[in-house]
């Protein structure tokens, strides 16, 4: 990894001033997947969202708690999306101080057709994990808004790493939760993830100057447009690798991310077929390639 993205290493659970009206806190769960720890972020002065509230942890539930001041109170809880490091705090932080939970929908919502089709046959999602249990007191719409106490966030809708993901803006500043991150580029694993709609999602927060993205993981990203055009060309750059591959016979995701992901560690082979098995779907829909026989993770696909 590179040294740079290393140097963020904050004190976990201990709040930190970005900017005026916003803190942000990190919970203890790093990992592979999460690295320092999930982002929860504080915004307002008097009345408090809170951002992607994390874990079920008690020491990051007290950590939040502990960070609102007397002349403060928690007015809002709002949710990214319904993956296990991110969502399941959101209830008993509504059970303590009574704000509501704010999110697109519940676990399952947002999935696209064939997304929809994939877990009715049973393929279940990778990575972080779901919150199954997840659901929101208010579904929000795309580009709502939402009024708090000296703030304003709009809602923009999108998918592609989870199928209810949302990211709020906040004037120039986007909280893009783990759908842009500078650490690492966005897990895309069906039935959960949908890489057309990943592609899709990037585009809309590209229509847009932003002055920084605050992610569900790591630290600020300075150069939002940069990151963005980087994440579509990576996305593009390991389509070009996958109908390489293909085009030297048919093959499964498994043993397609092998051949392409040849630095990634045996503990995220796991991940990276998933990724395959996403770009695989998304060049179905574009007619690029198919599967042999039914669309399912372990299909032998081939090139058109």
């Amino acid at each position: 990894m590179d040294p740079e993205i290393l140097q963020f290493d904050p004190v976990i659970g201990v709040p930190e001033q970005l900017e005026p009206g916003l803190r942000r806190l990190v919970a203890p769960n790093p990992s592979p997947m999460t690295f320092r720890g999930t982002n929860t972020y504080l915004l307002g002065t008097g009345g408090l969202a809170v951002i992607d509230p994390g874990p079920d942890d008690d020491a990051h539930l007290a950590a939040i708690l502990a960070a609102v001041a007397p002349d403060q109170s928690i007015t809002h809880i709002l949710v990214t999306h319904a993956h296990l490091d991110h969502s399941p705090l959101a209830a008993r932080l509504s059970q303590q101080t009574g704000a509501k939970i704010w999110a697109f929908g519940d676990a399952f919502a947002g999935r696209s057709d064939i997304m929809i089709e994939l877990a009715a046959k049973g393929l279940a999602g990778g990575g972080e994990g779901i919150d199954s249990s997840f659901v929101p007191d208010v579904c929000l719409e795309d580009r709502q808004v939402i009024h708090g106490d000296g703030w304003d966030l709009t809602t923009i809708r999108t998918p592609g790493h989870f199928g209810n993901h949302i990211a709020f803006g906040w004037g120039d500043v986007c909280f893009t939760g783990d759908h842009v991150m500078g650490w690492a580029s966005s897990l895309v694993s069906p039935p959960d993830g949908d890489l057309t709609d990943f592609m899709s999602s990037c585009e809309r927060l590209r229509q847009k100057t932003w002055r920084v993205f605050h992610a569900g993981h790591g630290a600020p990203i300075t150069a939002p447009a940069e990151r963005l055009d980087w994440l579509v060309q990576h996305r593009l750059g390991r389509e070009r690798e996958i109908l390489d591959t293909l085009n030297k016979g048919p093959a499964r995701a498994y043993d397609i991310a092998r051949q392409i992901y040849t630095e990634t560690p045996t503990a995220l082979m796991g991940a990276a077929t998933r990724n395959v098995f996403a770009h695989l779907i998304d060049l179905l829909g574009k007619n690029k390639v198919r599967p042999q026989n039914e669309l399912e993770s372990e299909a032998i696909f081939e090139r058109i």
